[in-house]
């Protein structure tokens, strides 16, 4: 189940740029087309889940509010493809998601969702181990 759906993308970014987007068969463009819009949105949770996988269990039980946005933000940079320039808000938009999606999964940013806790780091203690000793008194009072 995607993490966005098409009226998400409509809320974020306005009906008439999934047109402009999406209908590559009326002139002018006037309806969404479906077809791309799910692949965008589905390509955008297959990328999200492979990041957050390493720490939650999929799918999560309740999407944050945060991957919502982040899931539109991909998806409309997908659908952008090669038009996306590099500095311009889709790009910048893309670019932000991936970054948090990194920070994600190294653990540095947190999902209010179930997940499989990270091991905690230090509080343990320190324990040697040693061959015997090669050298003792006894074998070298021969000597």
């Amino acid at each position: 189940m995607p993490y966005a759906t098409q009226q998400d993308l409509i809320d974020r970014f306005g009906n008439a740029e999934l047109v402009q987007l999406t209908d590559k068969v009326n002139r002018p463009a006037s309806t969404i087309d479906v077809v791309p819009v799910d692949r965008a949105l589905s390509d955008a949770t297959a990328l999200i889940d492979s990041y957050i996988g390493k720490l939650y269990r999929l799918p999560l039980s309740a999407v944050p509010p945060i991957l919502v946005k982040y899931a539109c933000d991909i998806a409309r940079y997908y659908l952008h493809g090669k038009a996306a320039e590099k500095d311009d808000a889709v790009s910048r938009g893309f670019n932000e998601a991936t970054t948090w999606l990194i920070n994600v999964s190294k653990g540095l940013v947190a999902l209010e969702a179930e997940g499989v806790t990270p091991p905690q780091a230090g509080g343990g203690s320190v324990q040697a181990v040693a061959p015997n000793r090669v050298f003792t008194r006894d074998s070298l009072r021969h000597l």
